[in-house]
Formats: C-alpha cells, structure tokens, sequence
C-alpha cells in the first residue's frame, strides 16, 4: 500500500513543476486509454517515438522510420550495463544512420533523434503510476520521463515521514529490482531520481546510494527564478527542466569503464560558464579564466565534459584542444581518464618537435602534454616559434598555480598567440599576488573545500599533533648548538650552524626517528589499517624516506607491507640506487597500494616529494608528516587523505610529527578566509560534537541505570524509536572514531560500551539482520564495544529464529513479559519476511492475522497473557506449515499454488478443480526445469517456458489479464522453489 504523502507531498508537486515547464502530463491509466503503447509490456511508446522521427526527419521514408524504431526496442547485448551504453551511444553519442536516396545516390544519412537547439521541437512527456508487465511480474515506478516516445529518466518518491537515511538506499533498492524483472526499462535510462521533496538525490544506472550526487545549484536559473529552496524544486529545475535535460544528457554523461558517470551540479555549472565566456568573448583574453574546484571534486572530469561540450558548439568550428599539465603521473592521469570516457583521439605528445606536430594539425585535434615541451632552442639562441595564430584553439591547463608565471609558459602563449586559456586548480589563488587570475582572467567557478565536505563530495581532514617533544622548532637548533659547540664562540657557532646544520639534520636524528618510526606503526595499526584504510609517510628527505620505510618493515612484522617511492638522481650514492625503480615499477606499486587491504596488504608508501600532488587513492586515509609543506604545497599534500571511499570512511587524517600547525595559520593567511575555511579540522574541535552526541543517545535510556538491560532493551522495541537509535548512535560512533586514541575520548568510551551492549541486545531480541549490526560503525568502535560484550559474556550471534528448539528457552530468559512479547512478535514478523516469497498468500494472511491481534492488545481489548497465548498459537501454525502439515492435503510444494488460485477464484471454481490446476502446475514446472540446472540464466529457455504457461493458464482461466498476471506469480514462485 502506497503511503499517500507520497503522492500529495512529492510526487504531484514534482509533475506540476514540469508541467509549468512545458511537460504534457499522464497516468499511467490514460496512457493506456488513449493507446500510447502496443501492450502493457511495451516499454517504449513507439507513436510518439514514430511521430518524433517523423517530424525532425521530413526526408525519411516510412519504412527507414520502422527500422530506426526496430533498431531501438531490439538490443542485443545480453549484459544490461553493456545494452545501456549501446543505446545511449545511439541516441546521444555516434549516433544511428540509415541508407536513403535523397537525390544524390543511396547513401547513409545521420538520422536526428532530439533537436538540441529547437526545443519546441521535441516531445516531452511525464507519466506516473504505469505498471509494466512481463513473465517477470508487474512493476509501477513512480514517475517515468518519456521524451520523443523514450523512458530516459525514473524518479522513485518517498514519504517525507521516512526515516531520513532510510529515503535513499531504499530508492536505490527499488530500483535494483525494477532492473532485475524488468531490465529493458533500464536499457534507456539516462538518469534516476530518488526524492522525498526536501531530500533529493540523482544518479545512473548501477549507481550506489553513496554515489547518488545532490543538485545544489539550478543553473543558470536561481532559487528566486523558481520560486522555491526546496531540494526537490532545484533538482527538477536544474537537470529535467527541458533546456538542461537535453544538455546534461548529451554533455555530461561518460561512461568511465563499468561506471557511468553524471556531472554533479558544479561541473555542469563550471562547464557552461566557460562555455558561454568562450563564445561571447570579443578577444582571447575575453574568454578564459580560473575554474577553482577543489581536489577530490572531479577536476579531471570536468575537462572531459568541457572538451565534450567544446566540440559540439558549431560556432567554435571543432576546436584544437590542448591539455596542459606540469608533471608526468599528471599527464598520464589526464590522458587516461580520457581514453576511460572513450573521448575521441586524445595524443600525448612525446617530445618538444612532436608538439610542434601535433599542434600543426589544426582543428579536431586533441592534445595532451608537458609543459615542459614548450622549451625553446638553446643551441641557436631562438625561443619558441609560432605555431598557429588559430583562435579557435582553447588550452586547458592544470594545477596553474605552479608552473604558469615562468619562461614555459611564455613560450607557450607565443606559440598560441590566439588561443583561449583556461586553468583549472585544485587549490585557491593566492590573495596577495592573484597570479593565476591575472594570467588567465577572473574565476569562472568557484567550488570550495568547505562547499565538498558539505555535499559529501570530499571527507573533512582531520589534524592531530603527535610526539610534540620531538617536534622540531627554531630554538630546538640554537639550544643544541649551545650544547654540543660550546667550546666556540657565538660568531664559531653561527658559521658552523650555517655550513653544517639545517632542520634535516635534526629531523633525521636515528633516535628521534626510531620513536616516530614505532609511533607510526602502532598508530596505523590500532587506528586505520583495522578499518582497513592504508597510509603515506612524508619524509624531508629521500635518504629519510629509505630510513623510514626500513624502521617502519622492521616495526611492522609482517603485518603489513611498506614501500619507498622517490625520484631517483644520477649522482645519488649506494644505498639511495639500491631504492631505484622504473616508471614500471612504480605503477605497480601504485596500483597496489590502491588495493583493498584484503587483496594487497601493501599499505604504507614513504615518500619525499612524490605523490604529494595530484596522486589519487581513495584507500589512503592517513598522511603521517614529518617535513615542512608550506602554502600549495600543505594543501595539496594533506588533500591526499579527503578522498571519498566506502561509508566508513568519514574523515582524513593529518598526524603531525614536524609541528606543521605552526605554519598552518601563516599557509592559510595567503588565501581569502571563505576559500579556505574548513581546510584542516584539529580533532579538540570534534569534542563538542561528540559531547552532544552522546547526550542524544543516551537520553533514550533516561531513568534507567546502566544494570537496567531488559527495560534500556524494551526501549527500543517500536522500529522508529530503533530506527531513530540507530541513527544517534552511528553519529556517535563517527565522532568517537574521530577522537580515539586521544585521551579525550575516555569520558565517553563507557556510555559507547553501554549503547553498543544494548543495541546488540536489540539485534538478537527483536530479529533484526539487516540493521543495529556493531560492524557498521568501523572497526575501532566494533572492537571496543566488542571486547566490552566478551567481558559482560553477552554472546555476538544472529537472533534465534523462531522455529529453533530453544526459541522457548530465550524468551523464557526474559523476566518482564512485556519483553517476552516484543520477541515473540518480532521473531513472528522475521519468519513472515523470510518465507514470504514461498507462499505469499499464506504467509501475508498471517501477517493480517498479527496486526489486528495487536490492535486489540492496542485497544486493552486481550491482556498481555493471552498476547503470548496467541503468539504461541501462531508459533505452532508456522511450525506445522513448515513441517509440511498443510490444511489443503496437497504437498508442500503444491500448495502454494493452490492458495493463489483459491484466493482468486474461491466461490467461482470447485476447489477440488483449483487442486487439480495447481497440481498441473506444479508438475509442468517440475518435468521442466529440474533437467536444466542452470535453467534461470538461459534467457531463450524462460521465454519458451512462460509461453507455453501461458498457453496451459489461458486454457483454463479463460482471461488473459488473469493469465499474465497469475503467469508473472507462478513463474517467481517457481525460480524460488527451484
């Protein structure tokens, strides 16, 4: 049963809004009425998809329009994900042709399936509430975007009332479902929704919950444009009003190897800025700027879709593109991202003359390069020539703060005198010198660390200081000096200070590293590698870096495996050489160390001045530093951490040996405050949440002391009241695992032991798989709660099921009765959950059954003696059931079947007749599918199968709408008891 608030709260608001869009509105009934498909299985509606072709095709024949259509509903990829990327490249990617004579021969001529520029000229269509049938069953999404007859968008709605963290995975699993009956809806679909109207979140097929993105932004329309801040309204009007449909689909949409992948909200933003600056400018210096997003947001993303997007425009006459970067692993992540999004063509320029080349090629061409190929002649004195003065080139560079203001860049802007430059940065401008901006022209957009954390696009990055009495200062070097030269005078001591001595040689003390060294793998150990997360080590030095990774092996003992990356010198001594590796094998390790720890245990790289910058591992959590990073650097270096991995990780982690916070504030200072604020978060400023959120969770037990288990436990019992818990205590369990190993964390680790006893208790007591598991709040908390319940010799098991021998014995060990009620209904609707499929009739009748036996508790109408009474009753029922104890005198097996037909045609049939069919039924499945084991993958043997189904129900019901559907219900019962 449909809640109704999701009809009047979310989904008729959201039809209304396209309607004022421009949308034509039906349901799914009059869709039906006025025949807009052939059949209720028809999943695109092929008049309107005719009527679209022929309308922006004057010139093709009816014939080639059937063809277009038949090409379209017959996709023969059997892989789902493979047929999906197949349609979508014909609708919006190369394209379909057909072979026509229109004056000039019988050739292949580009057939047009949207017309991007004349909207009107398309057919836009919102359908809701329409049931979809095949041998499957019937489903009925919620909302379905038809445009020119093509099911292109899903929108699941979600009562407002629905638990918060529930509204999104719970979307996501409908949708999961739909795909597995009804795969074919799913081989057009270009974008899904799942919305409760003030939480609303848009994805792609396959697409996790995690990876479902908000749309913050309506661009280019505001909040006042559309009269409302809602999120639903801002998603609506940002990416299904028409002029932005079109766009996100055909511009924004890759598919990055099994992933397909949406812009988010600031890409398409940032993308149609610079895209309209490019156009409208008069003069190349017009038309550039500064897209500033920050790392971890999908900079390299953005390029493809703006190089996408670039080569459409007809005004820009297929421009050059030139990919500009200052670093070799850069370049080559660039350049692969791009072949991932199968972008056309992009060339890596090999060398300075093979620049030249490419860059001669003129439009069309895509180039990928270094910088540094912009070097001038040397030998004869002469710079860099020009190589085009083109303006329809536009030149991409990225991570622009570092490499942009010197002679490379020069040489680059003579070779392109024309060109349009835009940069693209990870990092905020410098607010003193504004170097970037002054260069490249003023911001185009704007993406902000602070902005990331808050859509989830980034983990915050959490700061700890460790060891700091060996945390190296200014005046740990003047108070050595006095003590070791002080033999000398202080002019003596000066010179030898300046010749001799440097923070390195302080840093690298063999005792200081030592500690470090062990701190290290005793924090890694107890803290990130048991929540499975891996780690960099910042050495100031690669000789420190050798030193390290041997300390850290030998400390670790075999638990995990460390590596030492470094670029290597021609003049290095010995045992630097001996650390050598090829570019090979450095992508190994790489590649490796991104790993999951279950599948490669490498997990910690030391490096000097490598994977500082532009080094992408969602896997690392941690940054131990132990060198100076100042300005961009800092920056770029602790973002390494902020990149989002699984749902446990909620935070990156900067631990500070150098005592690099005293340069934080002055590294900041350079930077506007809004740019940079939330760049770093030191773990005292997570005490007060933590404090306040352990207050919520406890104020469920208010009144009880922590011996009071059964009534803390009894608690619990209603599902919002659990499912409001659950949700405290997950924020809680965050916060502790922000904050532990501090001491900080002790005055709350024994109400973290006690929410976490109880919440087990809860799972076992009210039969609960799928939720109040301790293993979902990462590992650290899981093994503290864990060893507090082996203390308490509380057991971690699964609930005891309902027909086990010693159900009896655990309820009985319950004292109050209220508690032994609670198990029993809960254990009661587990066993109806989980046979539900076998017998859906019996068992939703049993369900019936509970819910007016506890209206009646409800209404004071039974006590609760003859609630456990009746419980009992329906214990023994379920048990007699699942003994094989049927009340028809058909088999087990048969029976389900049989009180289908029963429940359809009882007064209508003689059930001695309904025994008969459901014997027959029963048996045509059995002489069929038990000779083929693996009958449920052969997709031509199921369609033979339901037909002739079909046949043998038809014969006897007389009903074809009866048929289908009793045809859908038999063949789902049959995949479950076979």
């Amino acid at each position: 049963m449909r809640n109704p608030l999701e009809m009047t709260e979310v989904e008729m608001p959201l039809i209304h809004q396209l309607e004022g869009y421009g949308y034509t509105y039906l349901t799914g009934e009059e869709v039906d009425q006025h025949k807009e498909r052939r059949a209720r299985s028809s999943i695109v509606f092929e008049k309107r998809l005719s009527k679209s072709l022929e309308k922006l095709n004057p010139w093709m024949t009816a014939a080639n329009i059937d063809k277009v259509i038949d090409e379209l509903t017959m996709v023969t990829e059997t892989d789902n994900f493979a047929a999906n990327q197949a349609v979508h490249d014909k609708l919006l990617g190369r394209g379909m042709t057909v072979q026509q004579d229109l004056g000039s021969g019988k050739k292949n001529q580009t057939v047009v399936l949207f017309d991007f520029e004349n909207l009107d000229n398309n057919d836009f269509l919102v359908v809701n509430q329409i049931s979809y049938e095949n041998a499957n069953g019937t489903i009925r999404p919620d909302v379905v975007i038809y445009i020119n007859g093509l099911p292109l968008i899903i929108i699941e709605c979600k009562s407002p009332k629905l638990k918060w963290d529930t509204q999104l995975p719970e979307g996501v699993r409908q949708f999961d479902r739909y795909q597995s009956t009804h795969p074919k809806l799913f081989w057009y679909n270009q974008m899904l929704v799942v919305t409760s109207r003030d939480r609303a979140r848009i994805g792609t097929v396959g697409a996790r919950p995690q990876h479902y993105g908000l749309w913050k932004d309506p661009y280019p329309l505001t909040t006042e444009d559309i009269g409302s801040d809602r999120p639903q309204d801002i998603l609506v009007a940002g990416t299904i009003r028409p002029e932005a449909v079109l766009d996100l689909m055909r511009n924004f949409i890759v598919y990055d190897g099994k992933v397909k992948k949406l812009a988010r909200y600031q890409q398409y933003r940032a993308v149609n800025k610079a895209i309209g600056r490019i156009v409208k400018g008069e003069r190349p210096n017009d038309r550039g700027g500064v897209v500033w997003h920050t790392q971890g947001s999908g900079k390299s993303l953005t390029m493809v879709y703006l190089a996408m997007k670039l080569r459409r425009i007809s005004s820009l006459e297929n421009p050059m593109l030139v990919i500009v970067t200052d670093r070799q692993d850069l370049d080559n992540q660039i350049t692969k991202t791009f072949q991932n999004c199968n972008f056309p063509n992009p060339i890596q320029a090999s060398s300075v003359a093979d620049l030249k080349r490419q860059l001669n090629k003129g439009p069309g061409t895509t180039v990928m390069t270094l910088i540094q190929k912009f070097q001038g002649e040397e030998e004869d004195g002469t710079g860099f020539p020009v190589i085009t003065k083109a303006e329809n080139i536009i030149v991409m560079t990225d991570e622009s703060h570092r490499s942009q203001y010197k002679g490379l860049a020069l040489n680059m802007r003579k070779a392109l005198p024309n060109a349009t430059f835009i940069a693209f940065t990870g990092t905020p401008i410098d607010k003193e010198k504004r170097s970037t901006t002054a260069k490249f022209g003023a911001y185009i957009d704007k993406y902000t660390i602070e902005q990331a954390v808050e859509d989830g696009a980034t983990v915050p990055i959490m700061y700890e200081s460790r060891l700091p009495q060996l945390q190296v200062k200014g005046e740990t070097l003047d108070e050595l000096f006095e003590r070791v030269f002080y033999e000398y005078d202080e002019d003596g001591r000066e010179k030898i200070k300046q010749k001799h001595v440097n923070e390195e040689l302080v840093l690298t003390s063999p005792d200081r590293m030592e500690q470090i060294a062990l701190d290290i793998v005793r924090h890694f150990e107890e803290h990130i590698l048991v929540n499975g997360y891996k780690a960099q080590v910042v050495a100031v030095s690669r000789r420190a870096a050798v030193e390290y990774q041997k300390l850290i092996e030998n400390y670790a003992a075999g638990k995990f495996e460390s590596a030492v990356i470094f670029s290597s010198g021609h003049n290095d001594e010995q045992e630097l050489r001996d650390y050598h590796i090829s570019k090979e094998e450095e992508k190994v390790l790489i590649e490796r160390f991104k790993q999951p720890y279950e599948t490669d245990n490498l997990s910690m790289l030391v490096v000097c001045d490598k994977l500082l910058t532009g080094f992408d591992a969602p896997i690392e959590q941690v940054m131990y530093l132990d060198r100076p990073l100042r300005e961009h650097n800092l920056l770029q270096a602790i973002a390494r951490t902020n990149r989002r991995y699984d749902e446990n990780k909620h935070y990156g982690l900067i631990v500070d040996y150098f005592g690099v916070s005293r340069f934080l504030d002055q590294a900041l200072e350079i930077f506007s405050d809004n740019d940079v604020r939330g760049a770093l978060e030191s773990v005292d400023e997570e005490l007060p949440r933590l404090e306040q959120r352990c207050r919520t969770v406890m104020r469920f037990f208010d009144g009880l002391s922590k011996e009071q288990r059964e009534e803390a436990v009894l608690r619990l019992k209603d599902e919002d009241e659990r499912a409001d818990f659950d949700q405290a205590y997950k924020r809680f369990a965050i916060s502790m695992d922000k904050v532990m190993p501090s001491p900080k964390a002790e005055p709350f680790i024994a109400d973290l032991k006690f929410a976490g006893l109880i919440r087990q208790l809860a799972k076992s007591r009210f039969s609960i798989d799928d939720g109040l598991h301790i293993a979902d709040c990462g590992e650290k908390v899981r093994q503290l709660v864990h060893k507090y319940l082996v203390l308490e010799k509380i057991e971690i098991r699964d609930p005891i099921q309902l027909l086990d021998s010693k159900f009896d014995e655990e309820v009985e060990s319950n004292v109050l009765p209220e508690s032994k009620a609670a198990q029993m209904e809960h254990a009661i609707r587990k066993e109806i959950s989980v046979k539900l499929e076998e017998d859906e009739v019996y068992y939703t009748k049993i369900s019936e059954r509970l819910a007016k036996l506890l209206q009646r508790f409800k209404e004071r109408q039974i006590t609760i003696d003859d609630l456990l009474k009746e419980y009992q009753k329906m214990r023994e029922d379920l048990a007699s059931k699942e003994a094989g104890k049927t009340q028809s005198g058909l088999t087990k097996e048969q029976e389900p079947y049989y009180n289908k037909l029963l429940e359809l045609y009882e007064g209508k049939h003689d059930e001695v007749e309904l025994k008969q069919w459901a014997v027959e039924i029963r048996t045509y499945f059995e002489e069929r599918v038990t000779v083929i084991p693996d009958w449920k993958g052969k997709l031509d043997f199921r369609r033979k199968l339901n037909a002739d189904l079909k046949i043998l129900l038809i014969s006897k019901t007389k009903n074809m709408d009866e048929t289908m559907m009793l045809c859908g219900y038999f063949a789902a019962l049959a995949e479950t008891q076979f």
